[in-house]
């Protein structure tokens, strides 16, 4: 008896279909074996696909598993945002939050219903600061990535900065610089193995808009993503490094900004940032963003 599953697939960060960070979502996943998952994610070839399943406890509303076209990872910003955002809509949900169990532990998702529409914010996993990349790292990310050291922000480490799944944070000076970048994928894949990272988020201050504190580019090529639209889980890291390391002024209090990522893709979208601070140091990263359904389809399986 064939077994039918709700399948969509979602731009998030954007209102505009076609742009934003594409997501793979099925909201009734219950029954899916890991290597199904794996092999929709694959056949979907977006960056992510979210897999909602029901919750067999009350410590969770429901569970969310997250898969690249070629690994499972703990969480995913866009698949999140665009996981929720099909939820709300299947249900008629009203401004309302959520628990979802994932891979970075049960994490709360707000639901917001504005002009017959919803916004969503996630509320990410701790924040944890790692190794700052030096030596022969250093010099064999900066050739991956095609810049040289005159390129980078001066006390802006690179570091390793983490809310569930770790990013390398990069701060460069020019957008121009950024928006031009040939990074060698194989390169930065074998870097991954060794300092145990998949992820770099290359990002600049350098902004036109007045409205956008950061553009950036982010690059996962050892779990099948060379290059990402709009990174929830490197935004949200950011936020955490750029108030840890004091380089923008804040309430002590919140500190709130716009990225925006995608534009040497042609798949920009515009994601917000907050980070909730006590004694001048980040203790929580929350992302906003909207989405548009690009199509709902049924998958029938044996």
């Amino acid at each position: 008896m064939a077994r039918k599953y709700n399948l969509y697939q979602i731009d998030s960060f954007t209102k505009d279909k076609f742009v934003g960070n594409p997501a793979g979502v099925i909201t009734n996943a219950d029954g899916l074996t890991s290597d199904e998952m794996q092999k929709i994610a694959r056949e979907l070839n977006n960056s992510e696909t979210a897999f909602i399943f029901s919750s067999n406890n009350n410590e969770y509303d429901v569970h969310t598993k997250f898969f690249t076209p070629t690994n499972e990872v703990p969480i995913c910003g866009h698949a999140t945002i665009a996981a929720h955002y099909a939820r709300a809509i299947e249900n008629k949900l009203n401004t309302s939050r959520a628990y979802h169990k994932t891979g970075a532990g049960i994490l709360p998702v707000d639901i917001v219903k504005e002009n017959k529409d919803y916004k969503i914010t996630m509320t990410q996993g701790k924040i944890e600061f790692g190794h700052i990349i030096e030596g022969i790292n250093r010099k064999n990310l900066l050739s991956a990535i095609n810049i040289s050291d005159a390129d980078l922000l001066e006390s802006y480490p690179i570091q390793i900065v983490s809310t569930g799944h770790s990013k390398v944070i990069v701060g460069i000076k020019s957008i121009a610089t950024l928006n031009k970048m040939k990074p060698d994928y194989d390169a930065l894949s074998r870097l991954s193995n060794i300092i145990k990272c998949n992820g770099y988020y290359v990002f600049t201050v350098d902004s036109q808009d007045s409205d956008i504190l950061v553009h950036g580019r982010m690059f996962a090529p050892a779990i099948g993503i060379n290059e990402d639209p709009v990174t929830g889980n490197a935004n949200g890291p950011l936020g955490a490094y750029l108030v840890h390391h004091k380089l923008i002024q804040h309430d002590n209090f919140l500190f709130k900004f716009k990225a925006k990522q995608g534009e040497a893709i042609k798949r920009s979208g515009i994601i917000e940032v907050e980070v909730i601070i006590q004694n001048n140091e980040p203790v929580e990263v929350k992302i906003s963003g909207n989405a548009v359904i690009v199509f709902k389809s049924e998958l029938s399986l044996e």
